[in-house]
Formats: C-alpha cells, structure tokens, sequence
C-alpha cells in the first residue's frame, strides 16, 4: 500500500511559523514520524511539499496515473479557496484525508470552511504532529476497508 502525503503552502516552515498554533516541531520532523509509523504499519509514503498551487495540481495528477493507493493531504492556506486544488483531488479515485496541525474551528473564521470537504473521506485537526499519524493510519483502513 503506498500513500501520497501532500504539504501544501507555507507548510515547509512548521518549526518556525507561529508556534502558538503549530508548536516548534519541523516539516522534516513529522515526515519522520509518519515514515516510522509507516514502518509500523508496512505500508510505503511518498512525500511531497510545495509553495506553488500549479505545483500541487500538478501533483495530484501524477497521482492519478501511479500505484497510489490514498492521499493524505494539509493544504495549508489553499485548504481555505483552492477550487482548483479540490476539482483536482475530486479526479483521485482513492480515498483522501485532510489533516491540520492546528484547530482550523477555533481559529479565524475563515480557516473553518474547508473546500476540499466535498472531496475527502474525512477531517483531523488540531492534535499537532499526531493529526498526520491518525491521518495515515485513516487512510490505511479506509483502503483495507475499499479493497
């Protein structure tokens, strides 16, 4: 089984960018975390970050055509309005998770409306690092579940 992982804008700086809200633990780090629970769980991740949204796009795409099984996807900022991003996902026939570091509902209310929420099997936010991890492990038996 093989996941993509997708980080999205500004994510590269997790250890830097408001620690308040996103602790001071880098994007190195939880790709980390998430290879040893891969690990754990034998399953493969492919990671992948940009700043671009064509990038991401892009991305996804690629994704379609390869032996990917889920996506778990932090848009960031792009999680908020990029249709673009979502039509995209929505051409992924595998299952998805959208995952926040941070409460994106106690937050500014803009940050509460996701528009990939049409395309996901689902949403974990704001338990930091451990969102990515229970990210994977939703995406894992939502394909144990589907196959």
């Amino acid at each position: 089984m093989t996941l993509l992982i997708l980080h999205g804008v500004n994510l590269d700086m997790f250890g830097k960018r408001d620690p308040a809200h996103y602790g001071r633990v880098t994007l190195e780090e939880i790709n980390a975390a998430m290879f040893a629970l891969a690990g754990e769980l034998g399953i493969n991740l492919i990671f992948f970050q940009t700043n671009h949204e064509g990038e991401m796009v892009e991305r996804i795409h690629k994704a379609v055509d390869e032996d990917i099984d889920a996506i778990v996807v932090n848009g960031g900022a792009w999680t908020h309005y990029s249709y673009a991003i979502a039509d995209a996902l929505a051409i992924f026939a595998g299952p998805i998770v959208e995952v926040h570091m941070s409460n994106i509902h106690n937050r500014e209310e803009f940050r509460a409306r996701s528009v990939f929420s049409p395309v996901v099997a689902g949403s974990i936010a704001g338990f930091g690092l451990t969102s990515y991890l229970l990210g994977i492990r939703a995406a894992t038996e939502l394909v144990a579940k589907s196959g």
